[in-house]
């Protein structure tokens, strides 16, 4: 059964650095598009960042365009969030995608499109 597991989450402190994975348990995401979505206690889950599957595109939110960068190594099935800068505002917990949404930019935001998801990972900025 083909799974997403993520890893990486923590407490930090606003400012610091932290790295997010996604390991996918088999290849079957291959030609799947994938992504991170996060959300906090009480709101929606929120769009943060996407790659097509062939890496050659990546799209993100506002919110985090500039500090976080998404890297995909198919070699390994793993994906990753870089994030820098982190804010207060970034705590939520962060969950890993795979699907396969066709059409421009704005169909990689939308969390119905994606059919695979992980447990999620826990990211705490403390102020």
């Amino acid at each position: 059964q083909a799974q997403l597991v993520e890893s990486g989450g923590g407490l930090v402190q606003a400012g610091d650095s932290l790295r997010l994975s996604c390991a996918a348990s088999t290849r079957t995401f291959y030609y799947y598009a994938l992504a991170w979505f996060r959300q906090a206690p009480g709101q929606e889950r929120e769009f943060v960042a996407a790659v097509t599957w062939d890496n050659a595109n990546q799209y993100y939110s506002d919110s985090v365009k500039g500090r976080f960068t998404i890297a995909r190594i198919h070699h390994k099935d793993t994906l990753h969030l870089q994030m820098n800068s982190l804010k207060p505002d970034d705590t939520a917990v962060y969950y890993c995608a795979a699907g396969r949404p066709m059409g421009g930019a704005d169909m990689f935001t939308r969390a119905p499109l994606y059919n695979y998801w992980g447990q999620g990972t826990q990211v705490t900025v403390s102020s």
